[in-house]
């Protein structure tokens, strides 16, 4: 693939918000997977003006992506929400009303989030034709019950806050 239809692909699976990738970072990442022997340009493609290097993974780079895979399946993946969690530790620090603007803010933010996770299996279904495999639907119903929890953590703090009035 060329540098460009990575990003597009990365761009459709929303690569940014589930996996941390910066897209706007491939050319980069490319260059220095090139240098290390995990990527080689396997042909250069006239488009109009612009030439486009097509790249192909090494035998390296497909032994270096098994190692990768089986440390991301390996190490646990628990990752609390550190800040909220001492926001709420220490909530009587700041005004009731302070505390319910900025949680009812958060949970503004939380169900853009899950809008924009709908909207991205959205669109993966339509570029799938309707083929999304189990593996992908199963990491989605996940992402879909986080947000859920926090929204449920979001209400129930919202709750307790409103109970001591």
């Amino acid at each position: 693939m060329s540098g460009y239809d990575i990003q597009q692909m990365l761009r459709l699976s929303d690569a940014e918000r589930w996996g941390g990738v910066l897209i706007g970072s491939i050319y980069h990442a490319l260059k220095k997977m090139d240098q290390e022997g995990l990527v080689t340009i396997d042909s250069i493609e006239q488009t109009g003006n612009r030439q486009k290097a097509i790249y192909r993974i090494t035998a390296t780079g497909k032994t270096h992506l098994a190692e990768l895979v089986r440390d991301s399946l390996t190490i646990a993946s628990v990752q609390y929400p550190s800040s909220l969690y001492s926001g709420l530790s220490f909530i009587e620090k700041v005004s009731r009303e302070d505390a319910l603007a900025a949680l009812n803010k958060q949970l503004v933010a939380l169900e853009k989030e899950y809008q924009a996770l709908e909207n991205g299996l959205r669109l993966k279904d339509i570029a799938m034709q309707h083929t999304i495999p189990p593996m992908t639907t199963l990491i989605f119903d996940n992402m879909f019950a986080l947000v859920n929890q926090q929204r449920i953590l979001i209400k129930n703090a919202i709750t307790l806050l409103q109970a001591n009035d």
